[in-house]
Formats: structure tokens, C-alpha cells, sequence
């Protein structure tokens, strides 16, 4: 009854605005929030359709290699001879072939340095300034030997850069395969000095490395239905872009070096001791414990001498996108097994002395754990083994392998800080196994859809590790400082890893905290769990994009995510939300101000609308005091007389009007305090706000007076200003309050 007491007033209210509005703006093209992405996105295709799925047309390449690898560690080279065969899967016919050199990154040429301005320190270390202005510069690359056919014909190439391209005698037909070779060796650099991914640390006590190789061999780009040849040279933030395929690795180190790989070991009986060969039979059974194949004294041991001798390990692996090893005679080595979907996965550490008693105690337990959270997430770990290798300073990836950083101090001794980032980049770089590995993105273009979808990962792993686990990214709260920070210095999501100026919280922390508020505060884990998981199964040893990732989400959820794509992703906007005003509003039998003004304006009175019920505020001229007692029925008989008999209407009326500062459109989360001391907690859907992008208003009835108004109570958003966040406004604590508190926290 009373709605249609108020449709003439409503229906008034908005001819007026119309009247006014219409003749003095220009029109505009659609910037709603709420607007579909199409205009962003690609149109699908038989390669990849609108759901976010692979098309019935849809093809990989696959690259297949047999490798000879040598180590010479007297000189810190490596030699290596490489047969590839490329299966072209693709529709097209290829005339040349484009190979990733990235070792090239270190030449003569510096890319890495190179490509940065480089003005006067205003602070370094003693250390860095010496190391930076007196050392001796590295020069690396590879030094390529040979490229020839399976005849052993010379083939011609052209590098340019990190990229080679090798020019075939006739084009690979579709469904066609080539076989060649390439003959390369490069010298391997300081890893700690140079801050690389790769190469070797040196210890100068007893004139020994450790060795974590990578991006060793020259590696065929990706051809695909998205740009062809993805041929972006390698930069250095961005990583890689890869085929999946079959290994067979033969690689020839010192006798007294342990190595671990990717691939399965082929001749464990040859290379390892017959006491070292007993117990890692033992380990392929040990569920409970890791098994010490190589203990800390046996290494104290070898480290006194070289063997002069060397053995050859053989690894084999099948459809893996890449391929990086480990060998030191100074790695002490731990293994056990974990039962993931019913089938044996070996988990085992690579580490120097120098990381115990860390990682003797918490290592391989973690890369257990890591392979039981993700695959509950996504889909069973397909691969025989997961190896985490200690390296300073280090946290990088490959297939089945991975370096880690987390060292204690000489003593052995080290703080909560070292150890929880220990397992922190340990779960990580374990977890990159799913992404990029397994789901197989395009890192060098975009950094996010590995480290954004691996970081969320790894919250939820640590946080299944143990209650209250510290991490570091995932959490809303934690991302607030680099949203609200300089816009001069943040880019979108959606950017090349190398146009971003600070990448950690660009593709790490802000993707991370998107997936786990999309999860928690938005779609709920139930839909976003179904949907996430349909996304990696649909994507395993495949090549998705991130329209692929979007569309999945929300084809396999019903809702429709568009907008948070939009703020989220393709954005630097902001979220922000606050309360503007909030007024208490009494039943009156006088129309108020405003409603006098507008009926004046059309020439009407009250006379012309039907018997209606008005409502004004406490500053309204109409407001009479006396409203403010009695029931609502007492002061309009028309309310009175249409109260069906046991009715009651609410003695409270409340407009709440929010604002949004920021730009990104969120669901309004709100906690209403009553003086009665109760709450309650009401969630107004995003969709609020798709005809009003500045404010809204919500009216709130009730029997009980309210008191305080509260925006995201549980700080769930990533709200970037909380001043703005409660009624009655609270002062904000000064920073000499914070700092009282902190102190006596």
C-alpha cells in the first residue's frame, strides 16, 4: 500500500532530473563498469571458444630433445650436443624455426643491464659499489658450434639476441616432423653475484660449487593460434614461453657430485654408492620420514677432495615443457614418498651444510605437503618426482625441480623470519609445477597467470600448513599499501612483466589477493573452487591465455565477473568505499521542501497527486518534533486506517548513503549496530552500483535505534582509505598513537 502511495512522487522525481538533464550534456560512449569485456577480448574461434575451453581446432606443437651434457667444473663450462625433433601440429607450413637462446642475456651485449637507465647511486652498500666498479665484468652466451640436418648437413642460422633463427632447406608441412642438431658450450656464471637464475655458487672455505643449471640448451620458441612465433626476446623479468615434449638427458659431472633433475633417473645403481643406492630403494617406500641417502658428515667427508673420475646420470622425461639440474659433491640429499590420488610421488632436497638444520627438519616435508594442497585444487601432481635444491638467494622453477632460498646463520640458529620464508618460497616454487609447468601460460608475456594463480596457491597451502601461518601475499589487507601508492609507478595487471615497475606486487601479490577476495568475499569457495579446478583440468599441457582463465571462470560459475576483470585486472583503480551520510527519516502528514519545490515546478499542488504518505528528515522545514513520538500510524490516518489488523510497522527509518572515492566497483559490506548491543551484517550486491558510480542510498527499518554503521568490518576488500569506512566517523590514531600501541603490543 504504501509503495503505491509513492509511485507519483517517484515517477515526478525522475521527470524532473530528465527535463533538466536533457539538454545541456553531450552524449558519451559506454564507460559502465558492468559493460562486457568484448571489446578487450579476442573473438572466439575453433582454436579457443567463448567458454574458455580449447576449440575443436586446437593444436600445440611438440618438441622432443636428446641431450649429451658435460660439466667441466675446473673451468665452471659446459659442452653440450642437442638432437631436436619438432612435430608441426599447426595448420601452417613453417619455413624456419626460431630457437631461445637465452643464456645470450649475459654476452657482450648486457640485455639485462643494458635496457634499464642507469644514473648515480644516492645509496648502495660498500660491498655492492666495489663488486659494481672494480670487479671484472662476466661475459657469458652461448657459443654455438654447429646447427645441421639429420644428415649432418649444415643448416644456416641467424641469432638476434636471445633469438636464433634457423632457416630450413624446405618448409614442415603440416602434420610434418624435422629432426637437427645443435653443438654448443658456455661459461657458467656466479649465480650469487650476478643475481641470476642459473649458474653456480662458490665456496671459498673448501673451494667448492654447488650448481643450479637452467635455460642450458638452446629451446624452441612456442608457435601457436594466438601471434605465430612467440619470438619476444628475453629481457630478463619475463620468463618463458615453452613446448612440452620428451627428454632423454645424459649428463656427465664428477664422480663425487649428487645430482638431482628433471625426469626419472635411468641408472640409479651406476651412480650412486651401494650403501647410497640401499637407502634411495628405502625412500621409494618411506611415507611417514625422509631417508638421508647422502648425510651431512658424508659430505663434510667429500668435500676434502675431487674425484678426478666422472659418471654419467640418465634422465628420461615425458611431456615437459622444460628441463634444469643440480650437482654438487657438497649437496647433502633427503627423500621419501607421498601418495597423491593413489599414486607414489618421490619428494626429496638438495642442500649444502650450510642449510641445515632448516631444511634437514623442513624441506622435503613441505614439498609433500605442497603436492597434497594444490592437486585437492586442481588436479592430481602427474609427474614421478617434485626435488627442491637449496641455492642463496634463489627461487626459481622448472618441471620436477626447483632452488630455494632459507639459510641459517653459521651457527645454526635462525629466526622465524628465515624459516617461514624458507617454506614460503619453497611451497611457491614447488607449486609452479601446476603454474607454469603443467598449465602451461605464456610467462614472458604474462607474468601474472603463473605468479599471480601460484602465489593464491600458495596462501591457501600455507595456510593449511599450520593455523595462522604469517604469509606474506594473499591476504587483502596486505595489497593496500601498493594500490593506494603513486600511480606514476603502478601498471594494470594485464602488462608485459618488463613495463612494470614493481613486479612483485604487480603479477605476485595483487593477482594473488583478487583470486582469494573473488573466492572468499565474491563468488564463495564453492563456486570458485568448481570453477578453478574446471580451469586447470581444462588447461593441463596446454597453452591458455588469460581470456582463457576469465572465460572459464565464469562459464563454470554462472556469475558473471566482467566488472571485476575490468577494476581488478585491466585497471589501477582503487577500492574505496565509505559512508557519505546517514539521516533519519519520520512518516509526515506535510510533504517536505523538496517535494513542494518539484511540484512547483511542474505548476501542481497536492491537490493534483493521489492521498500519498511523505517523509521528512530532522532538517527539513516540515519536520515537526512531535513526529518523533508515538507510532508512525499516529501521524497519518491514512497509514492507519490501511494497517491490517496485528500489523506493526518498523519505528526506525534510516537512508544510508554510500560513496565510492575509489574506482572499483565492489560489493557494499556493511555491519548496522543497534543500541540494543546487537548487529547485524548485510551485503548489498555489487550491482549497486551499475547505474550510480559516485554514490547510493539504502534505506533501513527497524524497531531498534541505530547507533554505528560500518563498512567491510572484517577488511576483506582491500579498502585502501579506512576513514571513510564508519558513522559515527572515527578519528583516526595519529602515528604517535600508533606508535604507543606497537610499543606496548
Amino acid at each position: 500500500m504504501t509503495r503505491n502511495y509513492l509511485v507519483p512522487i517517484v515517477l515526478l522525481f525522475a521527470s524532473v532530473v530528465l527535463a533538466q538533464d536533457s539538454a545541456a550534456k553531450q552524449g558519451h560512449p559506454n564507460n559502465n563498469k558492468f559493460k562486457q569485456l568484448y571489446e578487450e577480448f579476442a573473438t572466439p574461434n575453433t582454436f579457443r571458444t567463448a567458454s574458455g575451453a580449447p576449440g575443436v581446432d586446437y593444436y600445440q606443437q611438440k618438441v622432443d630433445y636428446k641431450m649429451n651434457i658435460t660439466l667441466d667444473d675446473e673451468n665452471t663450462k659446459l659442452y653440450g650436443e642437442e638432437t631436436i625433433t619438432y612435430t608441426n601440429n599447426s595448420p601452417d607450413a613453417l619455413p624456419y624455426l626460431w630457437i631461445q637462446l637465452d643464456q645470450n642475456i649475459r654476452n657482450e651485449n648486457d640485455m639485462e643491464t643494458a635496457k634499464n637507465p642507469s644514473g648515480a647511486p644516492m645509496l648502495t652498500s660498500p660491498e655492492r659499489f666495489i663488486a659494481d666498479y672494480t670487479g671484472e665484468k662476466f661475459v657469458g652466451g652461448f657459443n654455438i658450434e654447429e646447427v645441421k640436418d639429420s644428415n649432418g648437413t649444415p643448416l644456416k642460422y641467424t641469432i638476434n639476441k636471445t633469438m636464433m633463427r634457423v632457416d630450413l632447406p624446405t618448409p614442415i608441412q603440416s602434420g610434418g616432423q624435422y629432426s637437427f642438431s645443435i653443438k654448443w658450450w658456455y661459461k657458467i656464471n656466479n649465480h650469487v653475484t650476478d643475481r641470476a637464475r642459473s649458474g653456480y655458487e662458490y665456496f671459498a672455505e673448501d673451494d667448492n660449487r654447488a650448481y643450479v643449471i637452467a635455460q642450458f640448451f638452446p629451446r624452441l620458441a612456442v608457435y601457436n593460434d594466438v601471434e605465430g612465433w612467440q619470438n619476444y626476446q628475453f629481457w630478463g623479468n619475463g620468463e618463458f614461453a615453452l613446448n612440452f615434449g620428451d627428454y632423454e638427458v645424459n649428463i656427465t659431472v664428477p664422480s663425487d657430485h649428487v645430482m638431482e633433475a628433471t625426469g626419472s633417473l635411468q641408472n640409479p645403481k651406476e651412480v650412486l654408492s651401494r650403501t647410497e643406492y640401499q637407502r634411495y630403494k628405502t625412500a621409494l617406500n618411506s611415507f611417514d620420514d625422509p631417508v638421508m641417502i647422502v648425510t651431512q658428515d658424508e659430505v663434510i667427508e667429500k668435500e676434502k677432495t675431487k674425484s678426478t673420475k666422472t659418471n654419467t646420470w640418465r634422465f628420461v622425461a615425458e611431456n615437459v615443457r622444460d628441463f634444469g639440474f643440480a650437482t654438487s659433491r657438497r649437496f647433502i640429499w633427503d627423500m621419501m614418498s607421498v601418495n597423491v590420488g593413489g599414486k607414489n610421488i618421490i619428494a626429496s632436497s638438495l642442500y649444502p651444510k650450510e642449510g641445515n638444520p632448516l631444511w634437514e627438519e623442513y624441506s622435503t616435508r613441505v614439498v609433500a605437503h605442497t603436492l597434497e594442497v594444490y592437486s585437492k585444487y586442481t588436479f592430481d601432481y602427474p609427474y614421478p618426482k617434485a626435488v627442491s635444491v637449496h641455492a642463496k638467494n634463489q627461487g626459481m622453477e622448472y618441471p620436477m625441480i626447483c632452488w630455494n632460498y632459507g639459510r641459517p646463520n653459521p651457527d645454526g640458529t635462525y629466526s622465524d623470519r628465515v624459516k617461514y620464508g624458507m617454506i614460503s618460497v619453497i611451497i611457491h616454487e614447488v607449486g609452479h609445477n601446476y603454474f607454469p609447468m603443467i598449465v602451461n601460460s605464456d610467462e614472458r608475456q604474462w607474468g601474472w597467470m603463473d605468479e599471480g594463480l601460484d602465489t593464491f596457491m600458495q596462501y591457501l597451502t600455507e595456510q593449511e600448513f599450520q593455523p595462522n601461518y604469517p604469509s606474506r601475499r594473499g591476504d587483502p589487507a596486505k595489497i593496500v599499501r601498493y594500490m593506494s601508492g603513486d600511480q606514476d609507478f603502478i601498471s594494470p595487471i594485464m602488462s608485459n612483466p618488463e613495463n612494470v615497475y614493481q613486479l612483485g606486487p604487480n603479477a605476485y601479490g595483487k593477482p594473488a589477493t583478487a583470486l582469494n577476495i573473488l573466492r572468499e568475499t565474491i563468488m564463495g569457495k564453492d563456486l570458485f573452487d568448481f570453477a578453478f579446478k574446471t580451469y586447470s583440468q581444462r588447461w593441463m599441457f596446454k597453452h591458455p591465455t588469460p581470456e582463457d582463465f576469465f572465460r572459464t571462470m565464469e562459464d563454470a560459475s554462472a556469475v558473471d565477473l566482467d566488472w571485476f576483470w575490468r577494476g581488478w585486472f585491466y585497471s589501477t583503480d582503487v577500492v574505496d568505499i565509505g559512508v557519505k551520510e546517514v539521516k533519519r527519516f519520520y512518516v509526515s502528514p506535510n510533504p517536505s521542501k523538496e517535494v513542494n519545490e518539484r511540484l512547483a515546478s511542474f505548476g501542481m499542488t497536492l491537490e493534483d497527486l493521489n492521498p500519498s504518505v511523505f517523509m521528512v528528515g530532522e532538517d527539513d522545514e516540515a519536520f515537526d518534533p512531535s513526529l518523533a513520538e508515538g507510532n508512525l500510524e499516529d501521524h497519518s490516518d491514512l497509514l492507519k486506517e490501511g494497517l491490517a489488523e496485528g500489523k506493526k510497522l518498523p519505528k526506525y527509518f534510516y537512508q544510508i548513503e554510500f560513496e565510492k572515492p575509489g574506482g572499483i566497483v565492489m560489493p557494499i559490506i556493511v555491519e548496522y549496530s543497534y543500541a540494543d548491543g546487537t548487529k547485524e551484517r548485510v551485503t548489498y550486491p555489487v550491482q549497486v552500483w551499475r547505474k550510480n558510480d559516485d554514490s547510493v542510498k539504502k534505506l533501513v527499518t527497524s524497531d531498534k535505534e541505530l547507533i554505528g554503521v560500518t563498512i567491510d568490518p572484517d577488511a576483506e576488500t582491500a579498502d585502501v582509505d579506512l576513514t571513510n569506512n564508519a558513522w559515527p566517523k572515527k578519528e583516526a590514531d595519529t602515528d604517535f598513537d600508533k606508535f604507543k600501541t606497537k610499543v606496548q603490543g
